[in-house]
């Protein structure tokens, strides 16, 4: 995997309507402090402006992600509801640092330190799928940070239905994109090569979107390395016993496998206020699915 040494930041000082982090994809030296606590890396991450009298609202991405998936839901929830609204991308993800380290321990230490800085707390979490697990283990860990959360079609009972996952990653580092001179001509190539591993044209252009060029090169902006080693933490949920007692709302896709009704009593065991709803005809990825059902659907339980 390439490493880019050059980083820089903007940080937020609440200038106009939206604030914005950037990086240059940069690769943290180191991932504990003394092998007890993950050490945070630095988001990036995308704010828009709105009353401070309400908990705002965070949106999570899941596997694959970035903070662009939820551009659209993020801008016409913080028209709807008048709220600052902050998408932010995960470590290994989109424009935030790559690290070793991908557990959700770590994930939820970037979150610890990225939502006191900016003045966002108590929030209301949003996550899908990885970034669902991320809001609960934070729920859990730091309660005083969450007002409320939602975790969209994800449960935190071990995944069984992203076994080709694993597949793509490996497709995906097997890429040459060396030869080529121009994005367009790299995304061309390399949907070629992942369409015999992964016949759905809508993954594969999910995961095109992290194709990017940096110094003249196309590269993954993914950490694959760290993604492939780290595999079976991002599958599993870590074991806790500590409880979230605030409000928590399940939004499962009718068509998908990754948040069944055997999971309920593990999560009413972690969340016992948890709501469960379920979104028909919308696969793993509900709000990409059933836009305005997504969208309804939080904007009830904010209600």
């Amino acid at each position: 995997m390439v490493g880019w040494r050059r980083a820089w930041t903007l940080p937020y000082r609440g200038l106009g309507p939206s604030s914005s982090s950037f990086s240059r994809l940069p690769i943290a030296s180191s991932s504990s402090q003394g092998g007890t606590e993950p050490r945070p890396v630095p988001l990036s991450y995308k704010l828009l402006d709105g009353e401070a009298a309400s908990p705002p609202l965070v949106f999570l991405h899941g596997l694959f992600g970035s903070k662009t998936n939820f551009n659209s839901i993020a801008k016409a929830l913080a028209q709807q509801t008048g709220r600052r609204v902050l998408t932010v991308d995960a470590r290994n993800h989109g424009e935030s640092p790559h690290s070793p380290d991908m557990s959700y321990e770590a994930m939820s230490q970037d979150l610890q330190d990225l939502l006191p800085q900016l003045g966002l707390v108590p929030c209301v979490l949003i996550g899908h799928s990885m970034g669902g697990r991320t809001a609960m283990l934070l729920a859990l860990q730091r309660p005083e940070l969450v007002e409320r959360l939602i975790a969209v079609d994800i449960s935190p009972v071990e995944t069984t239905s992203s076994s080709n996952f694993p597949s793509y990653i490996t497709a995906m580092r097997a890429v040459d994109m060396a030869n080529e001179v121009s994005l367009s001509g790299a995304r061309k190539l390399a949907d070629e090569r992942l369409r015999s591993v992964i016949q759905s044209t809508s993954m594969r252009q999910f995961l095109l979107t992290n194709l990017v060029e940096v110094d003249g090169r196309f590269v993954w902006r993914l950490n694959l390395d760290a993604l492939d080693k780290h595999w079976d933490k991002i599958l599993d949920f870590p074991a806790r016993q500590e409880t979230y007692s605030g409000p928590t709302l399940f939004l499962r896709g009718g068509n998908s496998q990754f948040l069944l009704p055997s999971h309920y009593p593990e999560i009413r065991r972690l969340f016992p206020r948890a709501q469960m709803q379920t979104v028909p005809n919308a696969s793993h990825w509900v709000h990409s699915d059933r836009l305005q059902d997504f969208m309804a659907a939080v904007r009830g339980f904010l209600a």
